[in-house]
């Protein structure tokens, strides 16, 4: 029953169609993992009782030889004791020739009870031979699903790498972005131009209370110049100053 099963695993997983299952699983990369374990496992188990089999089988093939070469051996022996039998014959012995001729039949069925046995045989090594046969191409197959296994981890695995160091590119530009209304750069660099307009206006408020000045002193000269000219008038002399 142990072996059955096993046997029955090794055509379930060399039939099974890798990305179909790939397709149906939640975490690729997992699911690759546990089948690279299972494979393996299952590749163990299938080698042992492979091996057991083929053991098996070549118990079948000794015991096939041994009686090929048993019906040989007694087809030998009969006819060595049927030869004797017509020398003693030949010889007046009948006595002994009749014993030798009974020794020639027990040796004739014993080489046919060989031949027997190793007939019956062959069809189980027959059978047998082509079991191990089957489970050897699909323990093959297996090998070649475990080899694919591997290597679409290995691509899985890269192509998790590239799209993580990417994500973390993307996730640095943006981090760094001038454009971007929310990043501290932007913050600062609003700031400084409000601080550079404050300057501007206090400078323009500067220039404007200068000239103010200036134009009172214009004023006071103007006051003065007609205050002169009064008195002046007022001491007989002209309204103008002239030299």
């Amino acid at each position: 029953m142990t072996k059955q099963s096993i046997f029955g695993r090794i055509s379930q997983l060399a039939k099974a169609n890798i990305n179909s299952l790939l397709d149906s699983a939640e975490d690729p990369k997992k699911m690759l993992d546990q089948m690279v374990r299972d494979y393996t496992n299952s590749i163990a188990d299938a080698e042992s009782a492979i091996a057991e089999t083929i053991g098996n089988l070549r118990l079948l093939e000794d015991d096939y030889r041994e009686d090929v070469e048993a019906a040989t051996e007694w087809g030998g022996k009969a006819l060595a004791a049927s030869r004797k039998a017509d020398q003693l014959r030949a010889a007046g012995n009948a006595a002994d020739a009749d014993r030798f001729d009974n020794l020639a039949k027990v040796a004739l069925g014993r080489q046919m009870q060989s031949e027997k046995e190793a007939k019956m045989a062959e069809p189980q090594i027959a059978s047998q031979t082509a079991v191990v046969a089957q489970l050897k191409d699909g323990l093959n197959k297996m090998k070649e699903k475990l080899n694919q296994l591997s290597a679409k981890r290995s691509e899985l695995i890269a192509r998790s790498k590239t799209a993580e160091a990417q994500t973390k590119v993307m996730d640095a530009v943006k981090s760094i972005d001038l454009m971007d209304p929310t990043s501290e750069v932007s913050r600062f660099e609003d700031k400084i131009r409000r601080e550079e307009a404050r300057v501007r206006g206090a400078g323009e408020l500067a220039a404007s209370s200068l000239d103010a000045q200036f134009e009172s002193l214009e004023d006071l000269g103007e006051l003065t110049e007609v205050d002169a000219r009064l008195a002046a008038l007022k001491t007989g002399g002209t309204s103008s100053i002239t030299q």
